[in-house]
């Protein structure tokens, strides 16, 4: 195959070699909305798979199998509001990711830093071993550790512009369990609570609700259904218009009798509404989450959910980035672990079953 140059992406989108070569090293230069439109075009183009192209530290895709000397991990966590070590999900991973690492002997860095220029000082190639990325990262960030040559994984997340390997929750399957429970109990009005573009387990976890929904022949919630676009999941914020939006469907005797939430922070949020307003879980409706998160099993009721291995998450990612490292010509893989139901008290056969 021809060989995609820095010139022809240039002639693609009609900018100078220049710009390119400044929007793809990472050091500035170029404003977002033209490096955004670089890293795009360079990607549609092949650039990035292209062996070699970015390897300027090819010491680190040469390190025999058993490692020597101390060698360390980056373990990249935007330090955003949700996303942090100590929270009940991510922090569960990266417990996961420490373990495996420390039964190895290898070293852990944890970096938090979101900007390209700050993370760039960080990172000291010579020592480092591999980088494993935890929830959402910008591109921008992911671009600079692949052009560096650098081994990376990335949990629960993938970038559509840069090839990594990736491990997720089996999302899909396990929503469509979940549902297929539902369906059990009598459940046929069904509604997903969610933002579908929050990240990509919550895409997931929406396709597999509305395939479980056409395959049993129900009616799914149009795409521009406002519950599928709630701002604020991530802080609780979207409450008052998820309260509006019940408090409707009740006055027009049109409300679900189960809401299938994205995570259990929103399905613990969702209970205190109803809460408030005098809707009875799971008397009145039925309300699941998914992550079993430890406050999912404090709220009251508990919230039926989907158990995330997240610990095996993490550890399954030291253990993919080893693979990379000792095979870097393999080909990219996507690993699905394995989630199970767990049955609480906030399900129930709706009313008219």
């Amino acid at each position: 195959m021809k060989k995609i140059t820095m010139q022809q992406i240039a002639d693609h989108l009609g900018v100078s070699k220049f710009v390119v070569s400044k929007a793809l090293s990472g050091k500035g230069g170029v404003n977002e909305t033209t490096k955004n439109r670089v890293i795009q075009a360079a990607s549609q183009l092949g650039y990035f798979a292209q062996k070699n192209v970015y390897m300027k530290n090819q010491t680190l895709t040469q390190q025999p199998a058993s490692f020597t000397g101390k060698q360390s991990v980056i373990v990249l966590m935007p330090n955003i509001r949700f996303q942090t070590k100590d929270s009940l999900y991510w922090g569960k991973i990266l417990e996961g990711i420490s373990e495996e690492l420390e039964m190895r002997g290898l070293g852990m860095v944890i970096v938090s830093e979101s900007r390209v220029d700050h993370f760039i000082h960080v990172l000291n190639p010579e020592g480092i071993l591999g980088m494993i990325g935890v929830g959402q990262i910008d591109s921008s960030l992911l671009l600079e550790v692949h052009r560096l040559g650098i081994p990376m994984v990335l949990v629960d997340h993938e970038d559509a512009l840069i090839p990594t390997d990736t491990v997720f929750a089996n999302n899909g399957d396990s929503i469509s369990r979940l549902c297929n429970h539902l369906f059990g109990l009598g459940h046929t009005r069904l509604h997903f609570i969610a933002n579908i573009q929050f990240s990509r387990s919550f895409r997931d976890r929406w396709s597999g609700f509305r395939e479980a929904l056409e395959q049993n022949g129900l009616e799914t919630p149009r795409i521009d259904d406002p519950m599928l676009h709630l701002n604020g999941v991530d802080t609780g914020e979207f409450a008052p218009v998820f309260e509006e939006w019940i408090l409707n469907r009740k006055k027009n005797r049109q409300m679900p009798t189960a809401l299938v939430c994205a995570n259990d922070s929103i399905a613990i949020r969702v209970e205190e509404v109803l809460k408030r307003i005098n809707i009875e879980v799971p008397g009145q409706i039925t309300v699941t989450g998914f992550d079993n998160i430890d406050d999912a099993y404090r709220s009251e009721p508990p919230i039926t959910t989907v158990h995330v291995p997240k610990e095996a998450m993490g550890r399954r990612a030291v253990r993919k980035l080893i693979e990379r490292i000792e095979n870097p010509e393999q080909v990219h893989e996507k690993v699905l672990v394995s989630a199970e139901l767990v049955h609480r008290e906030s399900t129930a056969a709706p009313l008219e079953a």
